[in-house]
C-alpha cells in the first residue's frame, strides 16, 4: 500500500491519471493511516477545493459526477470526526477564500434560478464550515462574505415555497449563518457598518423569510415540513438580526434628529456623522415593490409594519421617549395600502386585503395602549395635540370605509375609544351607523368584535356620565332616512346587554333624561310622519325597542327614592301612556285602509311593545314603591268603561277596543303578538294579587286570560320549525316566535297551569314531548352562542325537580310519555293484536291511570275465584316462554330508547301509585321485547340495561310496594329471568365487556330491589324466597353449572346472569335471617332457604375457581356469598365444619383470597369490581378460622393494598376513584387489628416519605404513602392508635416538606406528589387541631406553601394547585389561630402569593380568549372568602390592613384584569380597608408611588361610594 500512495501530491497533480483515480485515491488517502504525508489534511482539502474552484472559473473541464463526487469529497471531509479531532488537539487546518466564495456563488445561482445542481452537497459543505469554529472563522474575518452569504439563503429560502423545494438542510444552514451573523453584529464597533449591510442586503430577505415563517408556508406535512422549534428559533434570530442592525441604541440620536427634528447633543458625532434619516431608509427599504410580487409584497409590509414598530419599541422606549416613539407610527404605517386611502380614492381592496391591513393597525393601537405612549394631557399641553390628530385622521378613515364584516375593524375603533373617547366623538353618528345600527352582523367572531365595542362605547360614555348625549346621536342615527327593511334589529343581545349595564350605574336623573330623549324624538320625528309610511312604521318599532330596554332596566323606586325622583317618573309615565301608547294603539284600532301589510304589522308591533312594556313598568314601580301611583288615562273611545274590579290590560282602553286590537295583531306571528300576551300574563297575575278572595268573575277572567296565552302560538308550535331566539323582545320575528311563545308559557307555568282545562293540559304536555331533543341532539352548530331553543326550553322543564309540582301537567306529560311508548310496542306485536289486547291491557288503554286505580282494579277476585295477581303473571310467563309477540326492529327501538331517555329524566321516585303500577308495567313489557334481526348486539344490550335500569329507579321510589299489588315478587323474578336467559341465549358479546357488566349491574339491581320491596312489606316471605329459589334451581344454568359442564363460550352470560340473581337473593336474605333469629316467633324455613341459596352459589362459583381467579364482574357475587354465609347462625353456637370451619366452602374462600392478594392492582382500573374485592377481604379478615396458619392476614392485606397504592400503571384517576374503598378497608384492619400492626403501619408510611426516594425517583412509593396517611386520617381509630399516630406526626410533617422542597425544585414541578402533599398537610392540621402541641410543625406548613411554584403552572394545573394551597393557609387560620398570630408575617406572605398569581392568570392576555376564566374566577372567589375571614379576626390584623392594601395596589396597577376577576378581589380588599383608619388612609396616600398612588386613590373611591356607602345604609336598618 505504501507503493500506492508514494507521490501522491504529483498523482493527484498529474493530467495523466483519470479523475476516477484520483477521486479513489484521495478517499483511501483519507481514510488510511498508511499514506504518511505532511499536512495530508490540508493538502487533500487544498486539492479538492482548488480543483473545484478551477472548474468554476473555466479553467477546468469536468463531467458532471466528477464534480458532484468532489463536492462529496470535501462534504465528508469537513463533516469527518478525523478532522473534529485534528483541531481539538490544536492543529490547523485552513479553508480557502476562493472556495467559500464558490459556495456563496452556487447558493446565488440556487436562489436566483433554482437550479438544484449540486445543491445538497453545497449546502452541506456550507453546513460543514458554520458548524465548525475553526473553519467559521473565515467568515468573521470577511463579514461581507457572512452577510451575502446569509442575504441568498434567506431569498433561496424565501424562493422556494414549496416544501419538497426548499429542503429542511437549508434552514439548517440558514440557522447556523444567522446565528454566526448575531455573533459578529454583537461584536461589531461601527453601528453604521451594522446599520448599512442591514438596510442595504438583509432588511428586505429577513422581512420576507420572517412573514413566510410566521405564515407556516413550510409547516404542512411533508418531506421538507420544518420543524416547529427551528421555525419558532429562526424568527427569534432575524427579529434579533433586525433590531441590532436598524435600532441600535447608538442611533437614537440620528432617530431623533430625523423623527422630532432635534440637533444631537454632541457635535462630534464620529463615524455617525453621515448616517442621516434611519427612518427613512428603512421605510424605503421596506416599501421598495422590487423584491418580491405585488401580492407577496403587500403581505410582507403588512406584517413588517407591526414587528418593526416592536422592534422600535423595544430598543427605544424609555421614560421620556414617549413622543420619538409615536412619530415613527405614522411612518410606519404610511406603508400600508389603507394609509393611501386618505389621500384620495385608490384600487379598491378585497375583504382579505381589510382583514390583513387591520390586523396590523389593531397591533399598532395595542402597543401604544400597553406601552402608555399616549398620554392625553401630555399631548395637549406640550406636543400640540400631535398625537390625537393622527389618531383622528385613523378614526376618519376607519370610519370612511366601514368594514362590518372584519372583527378587526371593530377591535381598531374599540382601541381607539380606548385611548380618548374624543378620537372618535366628531364622527360618533357615522360610527353608531356603520359599526351597529346599519352593520348587518351575521359571523360569529365578528358579532362578539362589534359587542365589545358597543359594550365600549356604552361603558365610556356611562363613566363620562353623558349617557344621555350618546342616546341622542343613536336616536338620530335611528331617524335618518334609510333602507328600513334592511337594517337588523336595534337592540339584538349584545348592545341590549351593554345598554342594561350602564343603565345600572347611572343615577336616576340621568336615566330620566335619556327617557325624555327618546319620547321627544318618538313624538316630533315619528309619529307625525307614521301614517301610511312603511319606513317610519319600522323606525317606530326601533325606537320603540330602544325605548322598553330603557324602561324595563330602569332602577326601581323604592321608600328610600327622593320623592322628586319619584314625581318626576310618574310624570314621565303618564305623559307616555298619553302621547305614545294610546295614540300608537289608536291607530291599529283606526287603520288609515287597505295599506301594506308590512305597515300594519310594525305599528302593531310598535304599540304593544310600549302598551307591554308600560303595563310592566307600571304594575313594578307600584309595588316597591308606596308613593307612586299609576297613571291612568281617558278611553280611547267616547264610551264609558265597563264597570268590574278586575284590573284592566292597560288604563283607558276598554275590552271592545282590545278585540280589534287583537284581530289586527292574530295576523302576524311577531312581536305584537308575543306582547299581547306578556299584556294578559301580566293582567293575570295583578288579578291575582288585587283579589284576595277568588270571584267567579276573576276565575272566568284567568281561565280566559291562560286560555288565550295557551291558543296564540298553537298554529306557531304546529309548524314544527323555529329558528333558536336570543331572548330580547326586540328581535323577536315569524321564525323566532314560536320560541319565544314557548318560553314565555314556560317560564309561566305555575301560574298558567292552574287556569288551564283538560284539553289545554293535554295539548301543553304533547307540545313538551314533541319538542325534546332526541338521543341528544343539538338544536344548533356547537360554535354558535348559546340561544334559546324549543329542545331547552323543554328540557329544561321535565330535568326541574319542580315539574312534579304540577300534577295535572306531570300527569298529563306522564300519560302522553306513555302513550308513546306503547304505540311503539303495539306497532311491533306480531299475529292477532285481539289475545295481546286482553293478555296486556296496558298497551291498549288509551287512559289507564283515570279509568280506575291499579290498586282497586287487581285487588278484585276474578270470574272464575283466580286472583288477578296471578293471572297478569301466568299471562306474562306464558308470553316469555312462548316466544314474547313484540319484536322491535332497529328504528322503532331507537324511537323507544329516546322516549326511554326522557323517562329516565323524570323524578321517578315521586310517582303516584297509579302511575307508579302502569309505568312498571309498561317498562316490564318493553323490556321483554325481542330485539329484531337488524339490531346489532350492542344496541340490544343498551336497551335491555335501559330498561331494568329504570326499572329499578322505580323500586326505590316511595310507591315500589303498588307493584307487588299487581303481581307476586317471585312471579316477577320468574319473567324477568326466563326472558333474560332466552336473551343471554341470543347474545353475541365479551362476557368480560363493560357494557355486559353494566347490563349485569342494572338487572342485578333490579332483582335485588324487588327483594327489598317485598321484605319492607312482609308478605308471604317464606313462599316467595321459596318459589324463587326453586326456579333458580330448576333453571338450565344451573343444572349446567352444577354438572360442570363446559360452554363453548369461557364465560357464559346466562351462568353470570344466575350468579348473580342468586347473589342479590343472598345479599336480601342474609340480613332477613339475622334479624330475625332473636325473635321466638321467627319462621324456621327461612334459615334454611338461606342455607339453600349459600349452598346453590358455591356450586356455580366453584367451576370458575377452579380454572383460575374470578372475573371481576363476579367477585360481588363471591364476597355476597361469604357474607351471607357468615350470617347463616351466631358464632358460638355454630358446629364447625369437618374441616375445622363453620363455613360451607372455605377453600373457595381461601383461594379467592390468595388470588386477590396476588391481583388486586390488576382490579384498579375497574371500581366496581375493586370494591367488591375489598368487601371480600374485609369480610374474610373477619373469619379467623378461614386465616392460613402462620401468616397475618393483617400484614398481607396491608401491603397488598400498598402494591396498589405503589403500582406505576395504576393511573391517578383511578386511585381517586377507589380511594372511599380502600378507606373502607383500612378501617375494618384498624378496627380489628393490634397496636403492633398499627406502628408497623406507620413504620411502612414513613419509610415510604423517606427522601431516598425522591432522590431515586421513585415517584410511587411516595405516592403511596401519602395516600395511606389520608386514608388513616379518614380512618376511626382507637385511644392508643391515635396516640402513636400523633406521636409520628412530626416526623411526618417534616417528611412531607422535604418530599414537596425536592417535588417543587424539578423543573416542571411534579405536581403528581405536591397536590397529594397540600390535600394531607390540611388534613393532617384539621384533625390534628389539638393533637399537634408543638407551633414549629405548623410553622413548616408555610414553608410547605411558599416552595409551590404558583407562577408557572398552566391553567388546568393552576386551577388543581391553588384551591389546595387556599385550604391549607385557610386551616391554619380556623384550626391554629394561636400559631397564626405568633407567624402573621409568613401567613400574609403566602396568602399575598396566592393574590398576586390570581393576577398574574385573571389578566387580560395579548392573545388568546377567556377560555380558563372560569377558574380564574373560582380561585379569585376563594381569595375573596380569605379576605372576608382575616377581616373577621379585626384585632389580629389591623397593624397590617395598610401594609395588605399597598401590596394589593402596587400588583395591580401593573396588570389589566378581567372585570369578574377584578370584581371579586376588589370586594375582598374593601374588607381589609374597613379595617384601615384614617391615618392608615393619608400614609398610603403619602407613601405610594406616583403611579400606585392614582390606583390606590381610585380604589379608595369606589370603596368610598360603593362599599361603605352601601354598608352604611345596612347599619341604617340595625337594632
Amino acid at each position: 500500500m505504501a507503493a500506492v500512495y508514494s507521490g501522491i501530491s504529483l498523482k493527484l497533480k498529474s493530467k495523466r491519471t483519470s479523475w476516477e483515480d484520483k477521486l479513489k485515491l484521495a478517499h483511501f488517502a483519507w481514510i488510511s493511516h498508511q499514506c504518511i504525508l505532511p499536512k495530508k489534511e490540508q493538502v487533500l482539502l487544498d486539492w479538492a477545493s482548488q480543483s473545484l474552484v478551477s472548474f468554476y472559473k473555466k479553467k477546468l473541464e469536468l463531467k458532471e459526477d466528477i464534480v458532484e463526487r468532489l463536492w462529496v469529497y470535501v462534504d465528508n471531509i469537513l463533516h469527518s470526526k478525523k478532522l473534529q479531532h485534528l483541531l481539538k488537539n490544536g492543529k490547523t487546518v485552513t479553508l480557502q477564500v476562493s472556495l467559500v466564495k464558490v459556495i456563496n456563488e452556487r447558493i446565488t445561482e440556487f436562489s436566483l434560478s433554482g437550479s438544484q445542481r449540486h445543491v445538497g452537497a453545497v449546502l452541506s459543505c456550507c453546513q460543514g464550515v458554520l458548524s465548525t469554529p475553526a473553519l467559521a472563522v473565515i467568515y468573521a474575518a470577511r463579514q461581507e462574505l457572512l452577510v451575502a452569504l446569509l442575504s441568498q439563503l434567506c431569498w433561496a429560502a424565501c424562493r422556494q415555497p414549496d416544501a419538497s423545494a426548499a429542503p429542511a438542510l437549508l434552514f439548517e444552514v440558514t440557522h447556523l449563518a444567522l446565528g454566526h451573523y448575531l455573533s459578529v453584529q454583537q461584536q461589531q464597533v461601527n453601528p453604521r457598518r451594522a446599520f448599512g449591510e442591514v438596510t442595504g442586503h438583509l432588511l428586505q430577505p429577513c422581512l420576507v423569510l420572517r412573514h413566510l415563517l410566521s405564515g407556516g408556508t413550510w409547516a404542512q406535512a411533508g418531506p421538507g415540513q420544518l420543524r416547529p422549534a427551528l421555525s419558532r428559533d429562526l424568527r427569534s434570530q432575524l427579529e434579533a438580526v433586525l433590531r441590532g442592525g436598524a435600532f441600535q441604541p447608538e442611533l437614537l440620536p440620528s432617530y431623533k434628529e430625523e423623527l422630532l427634528d432635534q440637533p444631537p447633543e454632541d457635535a462630534k458625532m464620529g463615524a455617525m456623522k453621515n448616517l442621516l434619516a434611519p427612518t427613512a431608509t428603512v421605510i424605503a427599504r421596506l416599501a421598495d415593490a422590487g423584491y418580491c410580487e405585488p401580492p407577496l409584497h403587500a403581505a410582507v409590509v403588512a406584517s413588517s409594519v407591526a414587528l418593526l414598530y416592536k422592534l422600535f419599541l423595544d430598543s427605544y422606549l424609555k421614560e421620556g421617549t414617549q413622543l420619538l416613539c409615536f412619530q415613527a407610527l405614522p411612518r410606519l404605517f404610511g406603508c400600508l395600502r389603507v394609509a393611501r386611502l386618505q389621500e384620495g380614492p385608490g384600487p379598491a381592496l378585497s375583504t382579505s386585503d381589510w382583514t390583513t391591513e387591520l390586523l396590523v393597525v389593531e397591533q399598532l393601537l395595542a402597543s401604544v395602549a400597553n406601552n402608555n405612549i399616549y398620554n392625553i394631557a401630555a399631548d395637549k399641553i406640550r406636543h400640540g395635540e400631535v398625537q390625537f390628530r393622527f389618531y383622528r385622521r385613523l378614526a376618519e378613515l376607519l370610519v370612511g370605509h366601514p368594514q362590518a364584516s372584519v372583527p378587526a375593524w371593530f377591535r381598531c375603533l374599540r382601541a381607539l375609544l380606548s385611548l380618548n373617547h374624543l378620537i372618535l366623538e366628531p364622527d360618533l353618528d357615522d360610527l353608531l351607523a356603520s359599526a351597529w345600527i346599519d352593520a348587518d352582523v351575521t359571523e360569529l367572531r365578528t358579532r362578539k368584535a362589534q359587542e365589545a365595542l358597543v359594550h365600549t362605547l356604552f361603558q365610556t360614555y356611562v363613566k363620562l356620565r353623558q349617557v344621555p348625549r350618546l342616546l341622542e346621536e343613536v336616536l338620530g342615527v335611528i331617524c335618518r332616512p334609510a333602507a328600513e327593511a334592511l337594517r337588523p334589529p336595534v337592540l339584538a343581545a349584545g348592545p341590549s346587554s351593554a345598554l342594561r349595564e350602564g343603565l345600572l350605574d347611572l343615577p336616576p336623573s340621568q336615566i330620566l333624561d335619556t327617557w325624555a330623549l327618546v319620547l321627544d324624538k318618538f313624538g316630533a320625528a315619528v309619529l307625525p310622519c307614521l301614517r301610511d309610511d312603511v319606513d317610519m312604521a319600522l323606525k317606530a318599532l326601533s325606537l320603540s325597542a330602544l325605548l322598553h330596554c330603557v324602561m324595563a332596566h330602569t332602577r326601581c323606586p323604592d321608600g328610600g327614592t327622593p320623592l322628586p325622583v319619584v314625581r318626576r317618573t310618574r310624570a314621565a309615565m303618564e305623559r307616555m301612556l298619553r302621547e305614545l301608547v294610546q295614540p300608537l294603539l289608536g291607530l291599529l284600532l283606526a287603520p288609515p285602509g287597505p295599506g301594506p301589510e308590512l305597515w300594519l304589522q310594525k305599528v302593531g308591533d310598535a304599540a304593544l311593545l310600549l302598551a307591554h312594556t308600560w303595563a310592566q313598568v307600571d304594575a313594578t314601580f307600584g309595588l316597591n314603591c308606596s308613593q307612586y301611583r299609576a297613571a291612568s288615562s281617558g278611553a280611547l273611545t267616547a264610551e264609558a268603561p265597563e264597570s268590574s274590579g278586575l284590573p284592566p290590560l292597560l288604563p283607558g282602553v276598554e275590552a271592545r277596543s282590545w278585540r280589534k286590537i287583537e284581530k289586527a295583531a292574530a295576523r302576524f306571528d311577531s312581536i305584537g303578538r308575543y306582547c299581547l300576551e306578556q299584556l294578559r300574563l301580566q293582567r293575570m297575575k295583578r288579578t291575582l294579587v288585587q283579589t284576595g278572595s277568588q270571584s267567579e268573575e276573576a276565575l272566568q277572567a284567568l281561565r280566559a286570560d291562560a286560555a288565550y296565552i295557551l291558543g296564540s302560538g298553537r298554529e306557531g308550535l304546529a309548524r314544527g320549525t323555529a329558528a333558536p331566539w336570543d331572548g330580547q323582545v326586540g328581535t323577536v320575528s315569524a321564525d323566532t316566535y314560536p320560541v319565544a311563545h314557548w318560553h314565555l308559557v314556560v317560564s309561566n307555568l305555575t301560574i298558567l297551569v292552574p287556569y288551564l282545562g283538560p284539553g289545554d293540559v293535554q295539548y301543553l304536555a304533547g307540545v313538551l314531548l314533541r319538542t325534546l331533543p332526541v338521543n341528544g341532539a343539538q338544536d344548533g352548530p356547537a360554535d354558535e352562542e348559546p340561544r334559546v331553543t324549543l329542545g331547552k326550553i323543554s328540557e329544561a322543564v321535565v330535568r326541574s325537580p319542580l315539574f312534579p309540582e304540577l300534577p295535572s301537567l306531570y300527569a298529563a306529560f306522564l300519560t302522553r310519555l306513555a302513550e308513546g311508548c306503547a304505540g311503539v310496542l303495539r306497532a311491533g306485536a306480531r299475529g292477532d293484536p285481539g289475545p295481546l289486547r286482553q293478555q296486556l291491557p296496558w298497551l291498549f288503554e288509551e287512559d289507564p291511570v283515570d279509568a280506575a286505580p291499579w290498586e282497586t282494579r287487581l285487588a278484585k277476585v276474578g270470574p272464575e275465584g283466580t286472583e288477578p295477581r296471578g293471572e297478569v303473571a301466568q299471562n306474562l310467563l306464558s308470553l316469555v316462554q312462548g316466544g314474547f309477540p313484540i319484536r322491535l326492529e332497529e328504528e322503532p327501538l331507537g324511537r323507544l330508547l329516546g322516549l326511554l331517555e326522557v323517562v329516565s329524566a323524570l323524578q321517578l321516585d315521586s310517582l303516584a301509585p297509579p302511575h307508579h303500577a302502569h309505568y312498571f308495567l309498561l317498562l316490564l313489557s318493553t323490556a321483554l321485547a325481542v330485539p329484531g334481526g337488524s339490531c346489532s348486539p350492542s344496541l340490544a344490550l343498551t336497551f335491555l340495561t335501559t330498561c331494568y335500569r329504570l326499572l329499578g329507579r322505580l323500586q326505590r321510589g316511595k310507591s315500589g310496594r303498588s307493584v307487588l299489588k299487581v303481581m307476586y315478587a317471585s312471579d316477577l323474578w320468574e319473567i324477568a329471568l326466563t326472558s333474560l336467559f332466552g336473551a343471554c341465549r341470543g347474545l353475541r358479546v365479551d362476557g368480560d365487556a363493560a357494557p355486559w357488566r353494566e347490563f349485569l349491574r342494572a338487572a342485578e339491581t333490579f332483582l335485588e330491589q324487588l327483594l327489598q320491596v317485598l321484605v319492607q312489606v312482609k308478605h308471604s316471605l317464606v313462599l316467595n324466597f321459596g318459589k324463587i329459589l326453586a326456579f333458580l334451581s330448576g333453571c338450565s344454568a344451573y343444572t349446567e353449572a352444577a354438572a360442570g359442564r363446559r360452554r363453548e363460550q369461557p364465560r357464559p352470560l346466562g351462568r353470570q346472569l344466575l350468579l348473580a340473581s342468586l347473589a342479590a337473593l343472598c345479599r336480601v336474605l342474609g340480613p332477613v335471617v339475622r334479624e330475625r333469629r332473636p325473635q321466638p316467633d321467627a319462621p324456621e324455613a327461612l334459615p334454611g332457604l338461606l342455607r339453600q341459596a349459600v349452598l346453590r352459589t358455591g356450586a356455580v362459583l366453584q367451576p370458575w375457581a377452579a380454572r383460575g381467579a374470578p372475573p371481576a364482574a363476579l367477585l360481588a357475587a363471591v364476597s355476597a356469598l361469604l357474607e351471607a354465609d357468615l350470617g347463616q347462625h351466631p358464632r358460638p353456637e355454630m358446629s364447625p365444619a369437618p374441616d375445622g370451619t363453620r363455613l360451607s366452602h372455605p377453600d373457595l374462600y381461601r383461594g379467592v383470597y390468595s388470588q386477590l392478594l396476588a391481583e388486586l392492582p390488576a382490579l384498579a382500573a375497574d371500581a366496581p369490581a375493586f370494591q367488591a374485592a375489598v368487601s371480600f377481604l374485609a369480610l374474610f379478615f373477619s373469619a379467623p378460622e378461614l386465616h392460613p396458619a402462620g401468616e397475618s392476614v393483617f400484614t398481607a392485606v396491608f401491603q397488598s393494598v400498598r402494591r396498589v397504592l405503589a403500582d406505576p400503571s395504576v393511573p391517578a384517576p383511578a386511585v381517586q376513584a377507589i380511594e372511599p374503598h380502600l378507606g373502607a378497608l383500612l378501617a375494618h384492619l384498624l378496627a380489628a387489628g393490634t397496636a403492633q400492626d398499627f406502628r408497623a403501619m406507620l413504620q411502612w408510611v414513613l419509610r415510604g416519605l423517606d427522601l431516598r426516594n425522591a432522590w431515586s425517583a421513585d415517584q410511587p412509593a411516595i405516592l403511596s404513602a401519602v395516600t395511606l396517611i389520608k386514608l388513616l386520617l379518614s380512618c376511626p381509630v382507637s385511644e392508643e392508635q391515635a396516640r402513636l399516630f400523633w406521636r409520628a406526626s412530626p416526623q411526618i410533617i417534616t417528611a412531607l416538606t422535604l418530599q414537596n422542597r425536592e417535588a417543587c425544585q424539578e423543573q416542571p414541578a411534579a405536581l403528581a406528589v405536591v397536590e397529594p402533599i397540600l390535600d394531607v398537610l390540611a388534613a393532617l392540621l384539621r384533625r390534628g387541631e389539638e393533637a399537634i402541641r408543638n407551633p414549629h410543625h405548623v410553622s413548616l406548613a408555610f414553608s410547605i406553601l411558599l416552595a409551590v411554584p404558583l407562577d408557572r403552572l398552566r391553567p388546568p394545573e393552576f386551577g388543581r394547585v391553588f384551591p389546595r394551597v387556599h385550604s391549607v393557609l385557610f386551616t391554619i387560620l380556623q384550626c391554629h389561630p394561636k400559631v397564626m398570630l405568633k407567624a402573621v408575617p409568613s401567613f400574609l406572605n403566602c396568602f399575598h402569593r396566592l393574590v398576586f398569581a390570581v393576577m398574574h392568570e385573571g389578566r387580560q392576555k395579548d392573545k388568546g380568549g377567556a377560555e380558563d376564566l372560569a377558574g380564574v374566577l373560582a380561585c379569585a372567589r376563594l381569595v375573596e372568602r380569605m379576605y372576608s375571614h382575616i377581616a373577621a379576626r379585626a384585632e389580629d390584623f389591623t397593624v397590617f390592613s395598610p401594609f395588605m392594601v399597598a401590596q394589593y395596589v402596587t400588583e395591580v396597577q401593573k396588570v389589566t384584569l378581567y372585570p369578574a376577576v377584578k370584581g371579586h378581589l376588589q370586594e375582598g380588599i374593601y374588607l381589609i380597608l374597613d379595617l384601615c383608619i384614617e391615618p392608615d388612609v393619608q400614609f398610603l396616600r403619602a407613601s405610594l408611588p406616583p403611579g400606585v398612588r392614582d390606583v390606590f386613590k381610585e380604589l379608595h373611591n369606589d370603596y368610598v361610594k360603593y362599599h361603605r356607602a352601601k354598608h352604611e345604609g345596612e347599619r341604617r336598618y340595625a337594632v
